[in-house]
């Protein structure tokens, strides 16, 4: 009987190494290259940087002249003035309950009503800056460089070609005109080997796409399988005590199969951890999925936002704020309308939305008005002053970099049933997030396995590198002699298949 399950597990990793073992070593050499280039997006902090700075002496619209020429009534989502939607100062207006936002020129009260051709090169130019070159390349709805669902928005996308040293490509929405996406040269070259290889994204945008997720999990499953099996035959084949005759400690004669089985011991808890990971930032079967209630964001803002006759036009604000601004953005927060004045850097400036003053949050203020955003005790606050290991920041090109982490930082730890934790900013009196238990083990069995996104490690680069790269290239030898034994495997199997019958063979078969 042992013998029977030893032979069993020895065929299942065999048979189960063959069908998977391309895809270990394409995601080990894709996963290196994504350590440094990452899959194409535009952060917060692109964006800002190449939005044309506002003029405070140009003949804007009140915020409340926008919207009635736009026919918007009622309480908005979200609202924001920028110079980026074909080159003009535009407002950008998401009423609540839709998605897509309106975009209304900022000067004549005109709604887009989609991006022409023209307007999407006049947005690349402003985005690029005067004297760039431009080529117009059609619309997509979707490409290999914009599968992001945060893109669904903003389809068609135009695409436009900037003759820089870069040769960069923009994606500018077919709603709003602003550019949502850049990719260079160097970035839609790597990512073929990088980003676009390792997520499978040759399965999206196509027949495949309704199953990509699924997929992708499958083979996790049977990676999975592999590692672990592959794991147990390498323990049991391999002679702790006493060599084999050959005076080796692994029995197989073949260069192959001896390295196979050398680096399957050394590698495997590494690569098992990687696929595992990666599993699990696919969210399977919803499993991080709480059924937690959201937010009580309208306890929170205590009221909804919106403009009037009577708030502070939009000279009034750039004339507050100063500078160079690039964007002006209406919020509600902790009980109040105000405005962020941003800039290409740093923190935005804070201004109420009626009298265009500075404004300034209390600590004690926005930690009782945090009270009522879970029905359940508050169990301590906590101020950071300094990363840690959930509140982080990455590098640009990372999967979970662009994003930014302000400093400092008010945590509110909450004693409800997912052990909430929510992140506000004291700067803005927003509300940036809300972790619970379930988002915590997520973070430590994705973020921490798979990229190891520990901040000791990652403050201490180079060793990060080293390590990263080190482990990876022991994957890949796992890999590639696993590739090399399945393609001999195979070949014997059909050169055994195909070779004609002997003599004794025909007499034997009449």
């Amino acid at each position: 009987m042992r013998l029977h399950l030893k032979r069993w597990l020895f065929l299942l990793h065999r048979w189960l190494g063959i069908a998977i073992c391309l895809f270990f070593a394409l995601w080990f050499v894709s996963g290196m290259v994504m350590m440094y280039v990452g899959y194409p997006k535009l952060t917060e902090a692109e964006r800002l940087r190449h939005l044309p700075p506002l003029d405070g002496t140009a003949a804007l619209l009140s915020p409340a002249q926008a919207l009635r020429s736009a026919g918007i009534e009622g309480p908005l989502k979200d609202l924001r003035l920028h110079a980026g939607s074909a080159g003009r100062p535009s407002y950008l207006a998401t009423p609540e309950g839709r998605r897509q936002p309106v975009a209304i020129d900022a000067l004549s009260g005109q709604v887009l009503r989609g991006t022409s051709q023209a307007q999407a090169l006049a947005s690349a130019a402003a985005f690029a800056g005067s004297g760039q070159g431009l080529r117009y390349l059609g619309s997509v709805q979707e490409d290999a460089f914009s599968h992001s669902r945060a893109l669904d928005m903003h389809r068609p996308l135009h695409r436009v070609q900037l003759d820089d040293a870069e040769g960069t490509l923009l994606y500018i929405s077919g709603t709003t005109a602003e550019v949502v996406r850049d990719a260079t040269r160097g970035e839609r070259g790597w990512n073929y080997l990088g980003a676009w290889l390792h997520w499978l994204y040759m399965f999206r945008g196509n027949a495949f796409d309704p199953y990509w997720a699924d997929l992708v999990n499958v083979l996790s499953l049977i990676g999975i399988a592999v590692a672990v099996t592959g794991t147990v035959v390498g323990v049991i084949r391999w002679r702790f005590r006493r060599p084999y005759r050959s005076g080796r400690r692994t029995p197989y004669p073949g260069r192959a199969m001896r390295w196979h089985h050398v680096a399957g011991l050394l590698f495997a808890l590494t690569t098992l951890a990687w696929i595992f990971s990666g599993l699990m930032s696919m969210n399977p079967w919803r499993l991080f999925d709480t059924g937690t209630p959201p937010l009580r964001m309208a306890a929170w803002q205590e009221g909804s936002l919106g403009v009037s006759q009577g708030d502070a036009t939009a000279q009034a604000l750039l004339d507050a704020a100063g500078g160079q601004v690039r964007e002006l953005r209406w919020i509600r927060a902790a009980g109040r309308s105000e405005v962020l004045a941003r800039t290409s850097t740093g923190a935005p400036q804070v201004l109420d939305s009626a009298s265009a003053t500075s404004v300034a949050h209390q600590r004690d203020v926005l930690l009782a008005r945090a009270a009522r955003l879970i029905d359940a005790p508050v169990l301590r606050s906590e101020w950071l002053t300094a990363h840690d290991l959930y509140w982080y920041e990455r590098a640009e090109h990372t999967m979970m970099g662009g994003h930014d982490k302000p400093l400092p930082l008010l945590r509110v730890v909450f004693g409800d049933a997912a052990a909430s934790w929510v992140h506000i900013d004291p700067q803005t009196g927003q509300v940036l997030g809300r972790m619970d238990r379930s988002q915590r083990v997520k973070r430590w069995l994705f973020a921490m396995l798979h990229s190891w996104d520990w901040l000791p490690l990652l403050q201490r680069r180079p060793l990060w590198d080293v390590l990263l790269l080190a482990f990876s290239l022991g994957g890949l030898m796992l890999s590639a002699t696993g590739v090399l034994i399945g393609l001999r495997r195979l070949r014997r199997k059909r050169g055994h298949h195909a070779r004609p019958h002997t003599s004794t063979e025909a007499i034997a078969h009449g």
